[in-house]
């Protein structure tokens, strides 16, 4: 049900233009939104924004109460008047207003979606939208499509299953409205999904950087005969490892003959960025429907270009359930600004999502983030899966590291020393590292959770 005062937001995307040149006559190129309309239509969409969720959006009204908020002359403006939002306040919101808290713009006969957070590091929150809203999250969808290359000709597989984890619902929907052949995987075992892709002759494959790998080990495992695959490309988003260079690396070596394209979002925001065309490991912010922040988690302050930072981000179409200057959790470092190579004015981030803030363990003073471990291990093609153990039991905690080596791994005590030292040179800790049976360690279609917190 729409709304009256709510209607579907603008955008600016890459346009065609004619391009003269001497030696071929005139050409189609794209030419994308300069940094002023960029900053132009955020800005008026934040001013819309802003006019349509105060006072009807509880949430914001009680938070802002008795401050009220003229139109912004200035992106900045923002930051100078609206203060953070943080987890904690819509976790606190959810449990003080069940089922779905005071965050809503609109009567609740207006919301037509309901997806729910994975719940990995807090309890899960439900998250509602309108058709608008959703409609938006689809179109930031096809924005991603057109930066990997999409058509209509493209073939679909979503390796998935279809709880109320938003997932790749929103890239299912897109898809389809982009008149692709979609084949849903919830509920198929991974061999049977490996087959499916064959069978089916699909191009594009989409799930976790996690399960990625997980396929291609099937693959390879129970030697299918991957001659006949049209794979070409591998969406991956859910957690990081998707710009990080080993573990790509490692994906579409299993994967022979594809690509691996990363993207990442959340429930509470929705799709958020996609693949630079021209610089895999790098990310760019939809800044067509996100206005973003990086700032120091300490300091609460705005970090240069090349300082990791959190990204804070800010939902200019999500009107039905708003976010404000929202810290996400997720470390970033921006690149430094101006037009990137791929002829794109959108905030760049340098090795995609490095990590989470609230992921950081501290092992004897040293600061340690589970993305290092993540791209230590993917450069070891004799580890099939791992798992860290952090013991709190003590006055100082530790990690342990154990590894589930390849069958055919010819020297699995060389393994474990050559990690131990690597671990060693990297962090100047010393982290055991054992090896166990194959097949002991579990295997992960969502998000993965190799770190196991013992004895709190």
């Amino acid at each position: 049900m729409k709304h009256p005062s709510e209607t579907t937001s603008s955008s600016i995307g890459p346009q065609l233009v004619v391009a003269p040149t001497a030696a071929r006559g005139d050409i189609l190129a794209l030419q994308y939104p300069s940094r002023s309309e960029i900053d132009r239509l955020a800005l008026g969409k934040l001013n819309s924004l802003m006019a349509k969720i105060l006072p009807s959006n509880r949430f914001y009204a009680q938070k802002f109460a008795p401050r009220s908020f003229p139109p912004f002359a200035v992106l900045g403006d923002l930051a100078r008047f609206v203060p953070f939002t943080t987890k904690h306040e819509v976790m606190k919101d959810r449990l003080a207003a069940p089922p779905y808290g005071t965050n809503l713009t609109f009567p609740i006969e207006s919301y037509v979606r309901c997806h729910q957070t994975s719940g990995s590091t807090n309890m899960p929150i439900r998250w509602l939208d309108t058709q608008e809203s959703w409609e938006c999250i689809k179109g930031n969808w096809q924005q991603i499509f057109d930066a990997a290359g999409i058509t209509r000709a493209d073939r679909f597989f979503f390796a998935f299953s279809f709880g109320p984890f938003l997932g790749f619902w929103s890239a299912l929907e897109a898809a389809l409205a982009r008149g692709c052949f979609c084949l849903p995987g919830g509920g198929m075992s991974t061999l049977a999904r490996a087959q499916a892709i064959l069978d089916n002759s699909i191009s594009v494959l989409c799930c976790t950087p996690t399960y990625a790998q997980h396929l291609g080990e099937t693959v390879r495992d129970k030697k299918l005969d991957w001659s006949s695959s049209r794979l070409r490309l591998v969406i991956v988003a859910g957690e990081g490892g998707g710009s990080i260079p080993a573990t790509r690396a490692r994906i579409e070596k299993l994967l022979p003959g594809t690509l691996v394209f990363d993207h990442h979002g959340m429930t509470e925001v929705g799709p958020v960025t996609y693949q630079c065309p021209a610089k895999p490991g790098t990310l760019h912010i939809l800044e067509s429907a996100y206005f973003p922040e990086v700032i120091d988690s300490q300091a609460l302050l705005p970090v240069p270009p090349g300082q990791t930072g959190e990204l804070v981000l800010t939902t200019l179409d999500r009107i039905g359930s708003p976010l404000l200057r929202y810290r996400t959790g997720d470390l970033v470092r921006p690149a430094a600004g101006g037009q990137c190579s791929c002829g794109r004015w959108e905030m760049a981030l340098a090795g995609g999502i490095l990590g989470r803030s609230d992921d950081m363990v501290v092992i004897r003073g040293v600061n340690v983030y589970p993305a290092l471990f993540e791209e230590i291990l993917r450069q070891e093609p004799s580890v099939v899966e791992y798992r860290v153990e952090l013991d709190t039991h003590g006055a100082m905690s530790e990690l342990r590291l154990q590894i589930e080596p390849a069958r055919d791994c010819p020297d699995v005590d060389g393994l474990c020393r050559r990690l131990s030292e690597t671990l060693q040179t990297a962090l100047n800790l010393r982290i055991p590292v054992v090896s166990l049976p194959a097949g002991s360690l579990p295997r992960f279609e969502m998000k993965s959770s190799r770190w196991v917190r013992i004895n709190d």
